[in-house]
C-alpha cells in the first residue's frame, strides 16, 4: 500500500523529448521579457565590479548546462524522465540568473551600454532554446544535428560576455566604430557599382542559354527595357552628389568616434546615449539612398531620401557640437561638413527639380 501510494503521489513525467521541447517554450517566453524590461530598482548603490563578475559568473554557468545537457543527450541510453527533469531545471535556474543580472543593471549606467548587455542576453537565452529544441527533435548522434550542436550560437554568446564594453563611453565608442563601418561598406558598394556601371548585367545572361529557340520578336518584345537595366545620363550625373553625401556621412561618423574617443566623459551618460541615438539612424538612411540610386531610379524618391540623411547628418552634427565631446563649438570642421552636405542637396534638387514639376 505504501507503494503504491508513493507511485500515486510521484508526478507523472513526460517523456525527455517532451519534456525538452517544453523547456525551449518556456525559453522562448523570456525573450519578450528581456527585450522590453526594466532595471529592478533598487536602493543599494551600483558595484560596477560585482555586476560584471556576477554576468560573467551567470554566463559561465549558462554554458556549462548546455554543455552538460548536449553531453547527455549525444549518446545511448537517453536520460530517464526523471535525470531530464533535473537537466531541465538546472538549464531553466540558469537563464533565469543569467537575466536577473541584466535587470541589475540600472539605466544610469547608460542606455548603449544597456542595449549591448540585452542584445548578448537575448542570444544566450535563444541559442539555449535552440540546443534545447535541437536535442528534442533529432538524435544528437546524427551528423548534421552534431554540427549544429557544436557550433550553437549559446557558448559563442556566452564567450562573448566578457567581451562586452565595461562603461557607457566603451560602449559609445563600440556602436560608433559599428557604425562608421556599416558606412563604409555601404559607400564601397556603391563605388563599385558606378564604376560597373550596370549593376544588373548578370541578372540577363542567365536566360541566354535557353533563348535560341525565341525568334529575334519574341526576344525584342519579351526582354525588359534597357532604360530599367542602366543609368540614363542624367541618373549618372543625379548618383554624383549622392555619392557625395555618402561620403560626407562617412567623414561625419569619423569625427564624431574621433570626439568621443578623445574627449568622452564617462559620467556624462545621457549625453553620450543622444550622441549614439542620433548616429545610429544615419547608417539606414545611407542604405536607403544607396538602394535609390539602382536602375531604374526614381528622382523624387533619390531627393526624398538625401534630404531624410541630411537631416540625420545635421541633428548629428548638432547634439553633438552642443555636447560636452565638443570643447569648442565654434570648430571649424562642423560649420564646413554642414556646408559640404547642404551644397551636395543644393545639387541634388537642381538635378530632380525637373521631374518635380512634371
Amino acid at each position: 500500500l505504501a507503494l503504491e501510494m508513493a507511485s500515486a503521489a510521484a508526478p507523472c513525467l513526460a517523456p525527455p523529448g517532451g519534456q525538452l521541447r517544453h523547456l525551449a517554450v518556456e525559453l522562448r517566453l523570456f525573450l519578450p521579457r528581456v527585450r522590453v524590461g526594466e532595471a529592478r530598482e533598487t536602493t543599494e548603490e551600483f558595484d560596477r565590479q560585482v555586476f560584471w563578475r556576477r554576468l560573467n559568473e551567470a554566463a559561465a554557468k549558462v554554458s556549462g548546462e548546455a554543455t552538460a545537457l548536449t553531453t547527455a543527450f549525444s549518446q545511448l541510453p537517453l536520460p530517464s524522465p526523471q535525470e531530464t527533469q533535473r537537466f531541465c531545471e538546472k538549464v531553466h535556474a540558469a537563464i533565469k540568473a543569467i537575466i536577473a543580472v541584466y535587470y541589475s543593471l540600472p539605466k544610469d549606467q547608460g542606455i548603449t551600454l544597456r542595449k549591448l548587455v540585452r542584445g548578448t542576453t537575448l542570444e544566450i537565452v535563444d541559442g539555449m532554446a535552440q540546443l534545447v529544441e535541437a536535442l528534442s527533435i533529432t538524435p544528437a548522434q546524427s551528423p548534421e544535428n552534431k554540427d549544429f550542436i557544436s557550433c550553437n550560437s549559446v557558448w559563442v554568446a556566452c564567450q562573448q560576455v566578457p567581451r562586452i564594453p565595461r562603461d557607457n563611453k566603451a560602449a559609445a565608442l563600440l556602436t560608433l566604430t559599428k557604425n562608421v563601418d556599416f558606412v563604409k561598406d555601404a559607400h564601397e558598394e556603391m563605388e563599385k557599382a558606378v564604376e560597373e556601371c550596370d549593376p544588373y548585367c548578370g541578372l540577363l545572361n542567365d536566360s541566354e542559354d535557353t533563348s535560341d529557340h525565341h525568334n529575334d520578336e519574341d526576344d525584342v518584345l519579351g526582354s525588359p527595357t534597357n532604360q530599367d537595366l542602366y543609368w540614363s545620363e542624367e541618373d549618372q550625373e543625379l548618383i554624383i552628389p549622392c555619392l557625395a553625401l555618402v561620403r560626407a556621412s562617412k567623414a561625419c561618423l569619423k569625427k564624431i568616434r574621433i570626439l568621443v574617443a578623445e574627449n568622452g566623459k564617462k559620467d556624462q551618460v545621457a549625453q553620450l546615449d543622444d550622441i549614439v541615438d542620433i548616429s545610429d539612424e544615419i547608417s539606414p538612411s545611407v542604405d536607403d539612398l544607396a538602394l535609390s540610386i539602382y536602375p531604374p531610379v526614381c528622382h523624387p524618391t533619390v531627393r526624398i531620401n538625401s534630404a531624410k540623411l541630411v537631416s540625420v547628418l545635421k541633428k548629428a552634427l548638432e547634439i553633438t557640437k552642443a555636447s560636452h565631446v565638443t570643447p569648442q563649438p565654434e570648430d571649424s570642421w562642423i560649420p564646413l561638413l554642414i556646408n559640404a552636405v547642404d551644397h551636395c542637396m543644393n545639387r541634388i534638387k537642381e538635378l530632380t527639380q525637373g521631374e518635380l514639376e512634371l
